[in-house]
Protein backbone atom coordinates (compact mmCIF):
# COMPACT_ATOMS: atom_id res chain seq x y z
CA UNK A 1 0.00 0.00 0.00
CA UNK A 2 2.72 2.64 1.07
CA UNK A 3 4.33 1.56 -2.73
CA UNK A 4 1.06 2.21 -3.97
CA UNK A 5 0.27 5.92 -2.58
CA UNK A 6 4.50 6.48 -3.26
CA UNK A 7 4.04 6.14 -6.79
CA UNK A 8 1.04 7.72 -7.02
CA UNK A 9 2.45 10.85 -5.56
CA UNK A 10 5.55 10.78 -7.77
CA UNK A 11 2.79 10.36 -10.64
CA UNK A 12 0.75 13.16 -9.76
CA UNK A 13 4.09 15.64 -9.05
CA UNK A 14 5.15 14.42 -13.00
CA UNK A 15 1.66 15.06 -13.79
CA UNK A 16 1.59 18.67 -12.74
CA UNK A 17 4.79 19.47 -14.53
CA UNK A 18 4.13 18.11 -17.82
CA UNK A 19 0.70 19.21 -17.50
CA UNK A 20 2.74 22.51 -17.56
CA UNK A 21 2.85 22.24 -21.32
CA UNK A 22 -1.23 23.69 -21.80
CA UNK A 23 -1.87 25.18 -18.96
CA UNK A 24 -0.09 29.04 -18.32
CA UNK A 25 -0.97 28.77 -14.50
CA UNK A 26 1.22 25.40 -14.18
CA UNK A 27 3.71 27.05 -16.38
CA UNK A 28 4.03 29.86 -13.83
CA UNK A 29 4.08 27.63 -11.15
CA UNK A 30 6.88 25.99 -12.66
CA UNK A 31 8.89 28.97 -12.57
CA UNK A 32 8.36 30.15 -9.06
CA UNK A 33 9.26 26.48 -7.52
CA UNK A 34 12.65 26.40 -9.55
CA UNK A 35 13.00 30.99 -7.58
CA UNK A 36 12.53 29.23 -4.65
CA UNK A 37 14.85 26.35 -5.29
CA UNK A 38 17.22 28.79 -6.41
CA UNK A 39 17.18 30.51 -2.88
CA UNK A 40 17.23 27.15 -1.15
CA UNK A 41 20.48 25.90 -2.69
CA UNK A 42 22.11 29.66 -2.72
CA UNK A 43 23.91 29.32 1.67
CA UNK A 44 25.32 25.57 -0.38
CA UNK A 45 26.19 25.33 -2.98
CA UNK A 46 27.42 27.58 -5.99
CA UNK A 47 27.08 25.17 -9.06
CA UNK A 48 23.45 24.24 -8.01
CA UNK A 49 22.73 27.61 -8.04
CA UNK A 50 24.27 28.27 -11.62
CA UNK A 51 22.34 25.22 -12.78
CA UNK A 52 19.13 26.30 -11.26
CA UNK A 53 19.41 29.69 -12.62
CA UNK A 54 19.53 28.03 -16.26
CA UNK A 55 16.42 25.93 -15.72
CA UNK A 56 14.65 29.01 -14.23
CA UNK A 57 15.58 30.88 -17.53
CA UNK A 58 14.00 28.23 -19.84
CA UNK A 59 11.02 27.86 -17.92
CA UNK A 60 10.87 31.82 -17.59
CA UNK A 61 10.78 31.52 -21.36
CA UNK A 62 7.49 29.43 -21.89
CA UNK A 63 5.43 32.27 -19.86
CA UNK A 64 6.90 35.32 -21.22
CA UNK A 65 4.98 37.63 -22.98
CA UNK A 66 7.60 39.91 -25.19
CA UNK A 67 5.39 43.23 -25.41
CA UNK A 68 4.70 43.24 -21.06
CA UNK A 69 8.09 42.10 -20.90
CA UNK A 70 9.68 45.26 -23.20
CA UNK A 71 7.30 47.56 -20.95
CA UNK A 72 8.64 46.11 -17.20
CA UNK A 73 11.89 47.04 -19.02
CA UNK A 74 11.55 50.61 -19.49
CA UNK A 75 11.00 51.10 -15.30
CA UNK A 76 13.94 52.70 -13.85
CA UNK A 77 14.08 50.10 -11.72
CA UNK A 78 14.74 47.15 -14.44
CA UNK A 79 16.62 49.63 -17.04
CA UNK A 80 19.26 50.96 -14.69
CA UNK A 81 20.63 47.03 -14.06
CA UNK A 82 20.32 46.59 -18.07
CA UNK A 83 22.35 49.89 -18.46
CA UNK A 84 24.95 49.00 -16.02
CA UNK A 85 25.54 45.69 -17.59
CA UNK A 86 25.48 47.38 -21.03
CA UNK A 87 28.81 49.67 -19.64
CA UNK A 88 30.33 46.77 -18.58
CA UNK A 89 30.15 44.72 -22.05
CA UNK A 90 31.36 48.60 -23.72
CA UNK A 91 33.79 48.64 -21.42
CA UNK A 92 36.17 45.48 -23.19
CA UNK A 93 36.09 48.08 -26.24
CA UNK A 94 38.84 50.72 -24.88
CA UNK A 95 40.21 47.70 -22.04
CA UNK A 96 43.38 46.29 -22.31
CA UNK A 97 43.28 43.61 -20.39
CA UNK A 98 43.62 40.44 -21.17
CA UNK A 99 40.49 38.71 -22.56
CA UNK A 100 39.84 35.94 -19.91
CA UNK A 101 39.99 38.65 -17.20
CA UNK A 102 37.31 41.14 -19.43
CA UNK A 103 34.95 37.77 -19.59
CA UNK A 104 35.41 37.13 -15.76
CA UNK A 105 34.39 40.38 -15.30
CA UNK A 106 31.75 40.30 -17.89
CA UNK A 107 30.30 37.25 -16.26
CA UNK A 108 30.01 38.69 -12.66
CA UNK A 109 27.99 41.08 -13.73
CA UNK A 110 25.61 39.35 -15.76
CA UNK A 111 23.59 38.57 -12.87
CA UNK A 112 21.99 42.06 -12.71
CA UNK A 113 19.99 40.98 -16.20
CA UNK A 114 18.40 38.51 -14.23
CA UNK A 115 17.09 41.08 -12.08
CA UNK A 116 14.52 43.08 -14.26
CA UNK A 117 13.35 39.45 -15.53
CA UNK A 118 12.35 38.89 -11.72
CA UNK A 119 11.05 42.47 -11.11
CA UNK A 120 8.11 41.10 -14.24
CA UNK A 121 7.75 37.76 -13.55
CA UNK A 122 7.11 38.30 -9.58
CA UNK A 123 4.58 40.93 -10.62
CA UNK A 124 2.09 38.68 -12.15
CA UNK A 125 2.94 35.92 -9.65
CA UNK A 126 1.31 35.82 -6.17
CA UNK A 127 4.37 33.57 -4.45
CA UNK A 128 7.47 35.66 -4.16
CA UNK A 129 7.16 35.02 -0.20
CA UNK A 130 7.67 31.12 -1.21
CA UNK A 131 11.00 32.30 -2.43
CA UNK A 132 12.00 33.94 0.65
CA UNK A 133 10.94 31.43 3.11
CA UNK A 134 12.65 28.52 1.13
CA UNK A 135 16.03 31.36 1.75
CA UNK A 136 15.24 31.25 5.68
CA UNK A 137 14.70 27.36 5.84
CA UNK A 138 17.64 27.06 3.74
CA UNK A 139 19.67 29.45 6.53
CA UNK A 140 17.85 27.53 9.17
CA UNK A 141 19.51 24.31 8.47
CA UNK A 142 22.87 25.75 7.54
CA UNK A 143 22.79 27.51 10.79
CA UNK A 144 22.38 23.86 12.71
CA UNK A 145 25.08 22.50 10.46
CA UNK A 146 27.10 24.71 11.14
CA UNK A 147 27.51 24.07 15.15
CA UNK A 148 27.78 20.24 14.34
CA UNK A 149 30.94 21.62 12.25
CA UNK A 150 32.16 24.11 15.37
CA UNK A 151 32.09 20.90 17.08
CA UNK A 152 33.84 18.98 14.80
CA UNK A 153 35.66 20.82 12.26
CA UNK A 154 36.46 17.74 10.42
CA UNK A 155 33.08 17.60 8.99
CA UNK A 156 33.22 20.26 7.02
CA UNK A 157 32.08 19.67 3.50
CA UNK A 158 34.86 22.20 2.47
CA UNK A 159 37.78 19.28 3.26
CA UNK A 160 36.69 17.08 0.95
CA UNK A 161 34.97 19.40 -1.92
CA UNK A 162 37.84 21.52 -2.13
CA UNK A 163 40.22 21.80 -5.07
CA UNK A 164 43.76 22.54 -3.07
CA UNK A 165 44.70 21.76 0.31
CA UNK A 166 42.16 23.31 2.94
CA UNK A 167 42.23 23.65 6.77
CA UNK A 168 39.12 22.52 8.28
CA UNK A 169 37.20 25.75 9.91
CA UNK A 170 35.29 25.83 13.16
CA UNK A 171 31.59 26.38 12.29
CA UNK A 172 32.13 26.80 8.18
CA UNK A 173 30.33 23.72 6.29
CA UNK A 174 30.65 25.01 2.94
CA UNK A 175 31.37 28.40 1.52
CA UNK A 176 32.65 31.01 4.03
CA UNK A 177 32.31 32.97 6.95
CA UNK A 178 31.77 36.14 5.03
CA UNK A 179 29.41 34.42 2.92
CA UNK A 180 27.74 32.75 6.18
CA UNK A 181 27.53 35.89 8.10
CA UNK A 182 25.75 38.03 5.40
CA UNK A 183 23.16 35.78 5.07
CA UNK A 184 22.40 34.91 9.05
CA UNK A 185 22.63 38.51 9.64
CA UNK A 186 19.96 39.12 6.58
CA UNK A 187 17.32 36.41 8.03
CA UNK A 188 17.86 37.75 11.79
CA UNK A 189 17.08 41.51 10.60
CA UNK A 190 14.61 40.75 8.30
CA UNK A 191 12.54 38.71 11.11
CA UNK A 192 12.36 41.82 13.01
CA UNK A 193 9.28 42.97 11.11
CA UNK A 194 7.03 40.07 11.40
CA UNK A 195 8.00 39.34 14.99
CA UNK A 196 6.88 42.54 15.87
CA UNK A 197 3.81 42.40 13.41
CA UNK A 198 3.11 39.36 15.49
CA UNK A 199 3.05 40.97 18.80
CA UNK A 200 0.47 43.67 17.88
CA UNK A 201 -1.96 41.10 16.30
CA UNK A 202 -1.73 38.72 19.47
CA UNK A 203 0.23 36.32 17.98
CA UNK A 204 2.33 35.73 20.63
CA UNK A 205 3.43 31.91 19.64
CA UNK A 206 4.39 33.03 16.51
CA UNK A 207 6.21 35.91 17.97
CA UNK A 208 8.06 33.69 20.05
CA UNK A 209 9.06 31.70 17.32
CA UNK A 210 10.12 33.33 15.22
CA UNK A 211 11.87 35.59 17.55
CA UNK A 212 14.02 32.34 18.71
CA UNK A 213 14.91 31.74 14.94
CA UNK A 214 16.51 35.33 14.74
CA UNK A 215 18.14 34.72 18.06
CA UNK A 216 19.60 31.25 17.08
CA UNK A 217 21.30 33.00 13.51
CA UNK A 218 22.63 35.45 16.28
CA UNK A 219 24.20 33.56 18.62
CA UNK A 220 25.49 32.06 15.55
CA UNK A 221 27.41 34.89 14.42
CA UNK A 222 28.89 35.81 17.86
CA UNK A 223 29.57 32.43 19.49
CA UNK A 224 30.33 30.05 16.35
CA UNK A 225 31.77 32.24 13.45
CA UNK A 226 31.74 35.88 13.34
CA UNK A 227 32.16 38.26 10.05
CA UNK A 228 33.55 41.50 11.16
CA UNK A 229 31.64 42.81 7.53
CA UNK A 230 28.06 41.59 9.48
CA UNK A 231 29.28 43.46 12.67
CA UNK A 232 29.73 46.69 11.01
CA UNK A 233 26.94 46.70 9.20
CA UNK A 234 23.72 44.64 11.37
CA UNK A 235 23.60 47.22 13.67
CA UNK A 236 22.95 49.92 11.45
CA UNK A 237 20.32 47.53 9.72
CA UNK A 238 18.68 47.12 13.25
CA UNK A 239 18.56 50.80 13.83
CA UNK A 240 17.20 51.42 10.22
CA UNK A 241 14.54 48.89 11.39
CA UNK A 242 13.71 50.71 14.44
CA UNK A 243 13.45 54.25 13.57
CA UNK A 244 10.88 53.21 10.16
CA UNK A 245 8.59 51.01 12.50
CA UNK A 246 8.58 51.44 16.02
CA UNK A 247 7.67 54.66 17.49
CA UNK A 248 10.60 56.93 18.70
CA UNK A 249 10.90 56.63 22.35
CA UNK A 250 10.29 52.46 21.87
CA UNK A 251 13.23 52.93 19.16
CA UNK A 252 15.29 54.75 22.23
CA UNK A 253 14.83 52.00 24.29
CA UNK A 254 14.86 49.39 22.30
CA UNK A 255 18.57 50.90 20.90
CA UNK A 256 19.94 51.11 24.62
CA UNK A 257 18.99 47.73 25.49
CA UNK A 258 21.04 46.60 22.11
CA UNK A 259 23.67 48.46 23.61
CA UNK A 260 24.05 46.23 26.56
CA UNK A 261 23.46 43.26 24.91
CA UNK A 262 26.30 44.04 23.04
CA UNK A 263 28.45 44.70 26.15
CA UNK A 264 27.53 41.68 27.72
CA UNK A 265 28.31 39.59 24.21
CA UNK A 266 31.91 41.51 23.99
CA UNK A 267 32.48 39.64 27.87
CA UNK A 268 30.54 36.62 26.95
CA UNK A 269 31.97 35.50 23.83
CA UNK A 270 35.95 35.16 23.29
CA UNK A 271 35.61 34.55 19.49
CA UNK A 272 33.42 37.97 18.97
CA UNK A 273 36.60 39.66 21.13
CA UNK A 274 39.32 38.28 18.90
CA UNK A 275 37.38 38.82 15.64
CA UNK A 276 37.39 42.41 16.29
CA UNK A 277 40.53 43.09 17.87
CA UNK A 278 42.29 41.36 14.93
CA UNK A 279 41.30 44.40 12.54
CA UNK A 280 43.63 46.97 14.82
CA UNK A 281 46.31 43.64 14.49
CA UNK A 282 45.93 43.66 10.38
CA UNK A 283 46.24 47.44 10.34
CA UNK A 284 49.86 47.53 12.29
CA UNK A 285 50.56 44.61 10.16
CA UNK A 286 50.52 46.14 7.26
CA UNK A 287 50.94 49.67 8.02
CA UNK A 288 54.07 48.88 10.36
CA UNK A 289 55.84 46.05 9.16
CA UNK A 290 54.24 45.78 5.64
CA UNK A 291 52.59 42.04 6.03
CA UNK A 292 49.41 40.94 4.30
CA UNK A 293 46.36 41.17 6.49
CA UNK A 294 42.82 41.38 6.17
CA UNK A 295 41.91 45.40 6.61
CA UNK A 296 45.40 46.78 6.31
CA UNK A 297 45.91 45.42 3.09
CA UNK A 298 42.02 46.96 2.15
CA UNK A 299 43.74 50.43 3.23
CA UNK A 300 46.62 50.10 0.72
CA UNK A 301 43.87 48.42 -2.37
CA UNK A 302 42.22 51.63 -1.96
CA UNK A 303 44.55 54.27 -2.03
CA UNK A 304 45.90 52.41 -5.27
CA UNK A 305 42.59 52.28 -6.56
CA UNK A 306 42.12 56.34 -6.04
CA UNK A 307 45.17 56.72 -8.17
CA UNK A 308 43.93 54.27 -10.82
CA UNK A 309 40.81 56.58 -11.02
CA UNK A 310 42.51 59.91 -11.45
CA UNK A 311 44.35 58.43 -13.89
CA UNK A 312 40.90 57.99 -16.00
CA UNK A 313 38.62 59.71 -14.01
CA UNK A 314 35.52 59.35 -17.15
CA UNK A 315 35.06 56.07 -18.65
CA UNK A 316 37.90 54.47 -16.48
CA UNK A 317 40.45 51.69 -17.23
CA UNK A 318 38.02 49.44 -19.34
CA UNK A 319 36.29 46.17 -17.86
CA UNK A 320 38.79 43.52 -16.15
CA UNK A 321 41.53 46.24 -15.84
CA UNK A 322 41.68 46.14 -12.23
CA UNK A 323 44.68 43.30 -12.03
CA UNK A 324 46.84 45.09 -14.91
CA UNK A 325 46.74 48.26 -12.65
CA UNK A 326 48.05 46.34 -9.82
CA UNK A 327 50.14 44.21 -11.63
CA UNK A 328 51.90 47.51 -12.92
CA UNK A 329 51.73 49.37 -9.68
CA UNK A 330 53.23 46.44 -7.51
CA UNK A 331 56.69 46.80 -9.67
CA UNK A 332 59.56 47.61 -7.22
CA UNK A 333 57.35 47.15 -4.58
CA UNK A 334 57.60 44.52 -1.34
CA UNK A 335 55.68 42.59 1.07
CA UNK A 336 51.83 44.15 0.97
CA UNK A 337 52.09 47.01 -1.47
CA UNK A 338 53.69 44.11 -3.92
CA UNK A 339 50.07 42.21 -3.84
CA UNK A 340 48.24 42.04 -7.10
CA UNK A 341 44.92 41.78 -6.89
CA UNK A 342 41.59 41.93 -9.18
CA UNK A 343 39.33 43.26 -6.74
CA UNK A 344 40.09 46.42 -4.60
CA UNK A 345 37.47 45.02 -2.21
CA UNK A 346 35.26 48.30 -2.33
CA UNK A 347 32.22 48.34 -4.62
CA UNK A 348 32.79 51.88 -5.86
CA UNK A 349 36.34 51.68 -6.55
CA UNK A 350 35.93 48.51 -8.35
CA UNK A 351 33.48 50.55 -10.59
CA UNK A 352 35.52 53.68 -10.82
CA UNK A 353 38.75 52.02 -12.18
CA UNK A 354 37.08 50.11 -14.16
CA UNK A 355 34.35 52.57 -15.84
CA UNK A 356 34.98 56.19 -14.04
CA UNK A 357 32.56 58.47 -13.20
CA UNK A 358 29.98 56.80 -15.44
CA UNK A 359 29.87 53.54 -14.20
CA UNK A 360 29.79 55.08 -10.32
CA UNK A 361 27.05 57.16 -11.36
CA UNK A 362 24.84 54.20 -12.78
CA UNK A 363 25.86 52.12 -9.64
CA UNK A 364 24.61 54.75 -7.19
CA UNK A 365 21.31 55.53 -9.60
CA UNK A 366 20.68 52.38 -9.33
CA UNK A 367 20.74 51.79 -5.67
CA UNK A 368 18.80 54.85 -4.63
CA UNK A 369 16.03 53.69 -7.52
CA UNK A 370 15.69 50.60 -5.79
CA UNK A 371 16.15 52.17 -1.93
CA UNK A 372 13.06 54.61 -3.56
CA UNK A 373 10.76 51.15 -4.85
CA UNK A 374 10.63 50.09 -1.47
CA UNK A 375 8.85 53.25 0.67
CA UNK A 376 6.48 52.31 2.65
CA UNK A 377 4.68 49.48 5.44
CA UNK A 378 4.61 45.90 4.73
CA UNK A 379 7.29 42.82 5.05
CA UNK A 380 7.72 43.27 1.09
CA UNK A 381 9.03 47.02 1.12
CA UNK A 382 11.43 45.80 4.40
CA UNK A 383 12.58 42.90 2.83
CA UNK A 384 12.97 44.95 -0.46
CA UNK A 385 14.74 47.87 1.61
CA UNK A 386 16.92 45.62 3.75
CA UNK A 387 18.65 43.50 0.60
CA UNK A 388 19.87 47.30 -0.56
CA UNK A 389 21.21 48.87 2.46
CA UNK A 390 22.85 45.68 3.05
CA UNK A 391 24.62 45.78 -0.30
CA UNK A 392 25.67 49.39 -0.28
CA UNK A 393 27.20 48.99 3.47
CA UNK A 394 29.02 45.71 2.99
CA UNK A 395 30.34 47.13 -0.57
CA UNK A 396 32.48 49.83 1.24
CA UNK A 397 34.46 46.48 2.44
CA UNK A 398 34.09 44.02 -0.46
CA UNK A 399 32.85 44.38 -4.21
CA UNK A 400 29.47 42.64 -3.03
CA UNK A 401 27.49 43.38 -6.44
CA UNK A 402 30.21 41.35 -7.84
CA UNK A 403 30.81 38.31 -5.66
CA UNK A 404 28.65 35.73 -6.26
CA UNK A 405 26.46 35.02 -3.28
CA UNK A 406 25.99 38.89 -2.28
CA UNK A 407 25.40 39.48 -5.41
CA UNK A 408 22.59 36.94 -6.58
CA UNK A 409 21.36 38.08 -2.30
CA UNK A 410 20.95 41.36 -4.23
CA UNK A 411 19.25 40.24 -7.70
CA UNK A 412 16.97 37.48 -5.75
CA UNK A 413 15.57 39.99 -3.39
CA UNK A 414 15.43 43.05 -5.34
CA UNK A 415 14.20 41.41 -7.75
CA UNK A 416 11.22 39.36 -6.00
CA UNK A 417 10.55 42.16 -3.67
CA UNK A 418 10.62 44.80 -6.29
CA UNK A 419 8.25 42.63 -8.22
CA UNK A 420 5.61 42.20 -5.36
CA UNK A 421 5.81 45.87 -4.13
CA UNK A 422 4.76 46.72 -8.39
CA UNK A 423 1.91 44.53 -8.14
CA UNK A 424 0.54 45.83 -4.95
CA UNK A 425 0.98 49.48 -6.23
CA UNK A 426 -0.87 48.44 -9.30
CA UNK A 427 -3.67 46.25 -7.39
CA UNK A 428 -4.13 49.15 -4.42
CA UNK A 429 -6.90 52.12 -5.81
CA UNK A 430 -5.40 55.43 -6.55
CA UNK A 431 -5.62 58.21 -3.70
CA UNK A 432 -8.36 60.21 -5.85
CA UNK A 433 -10.65 57.02 -6.46
CA UNK A 434 -10.11 56.03 -2.80
CA UNK A 435 -10.81 59.46 -1.38
CA UNK A 436 -13.89 59.91 -3.62
CA UNK A 437 -15.21 56.02 -2.52
CA UNK A 438 -15.13 57.04 0.59
CA UNK A 439 -16.82 60.83 0.61
CA UNK A 440 -19.57 59.12 -1.24
CA UNK A 441 -19.52 56.40 1.55
CA UNK A 442 -20.04 58.83 4.28
CA UNK A 443 -23.09 60.55 2.40
CA UNK A 444 -26.57 60.15 3.65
Amino acid sequence: MTEAVGKESGMSWRATIWSARHDPAARILNVDLVAALIAFLLPWTTTGVSIAVVLWMVAFGFTCETRALLRSLKRPASALPIAFFALVLLGMLWSHAPSYERLHQLSQASKLLMLPLLIYHFERSPRGMWVFVAFLISCALLAIVSCVVALDPILSAKLYLSRGPFLPTSGIFVKNYIDQGQEFSLCAVALAYPVVMALKEGRTKTALWLAALAVALVVNMMFVVTSRTALVTMPVMLVVFLLLHLRWRVAIAAIATGVLLVVATWYASPHLRTTVEKTFIDYRETMIQNNESGMGSRLIYWGKSLKFFTEAPLIGHGTGSTRGQFEKAAMGEIGAKALVVSDPHNQTLNVAVQWGAVGVILLYAMWLVHLALFRGEGLVNWIGLLVVIQNMLTSLLNSHLFDFNEGWIYVLGVGIAGGMRLAQRANSPAPALAGSASASRSQP
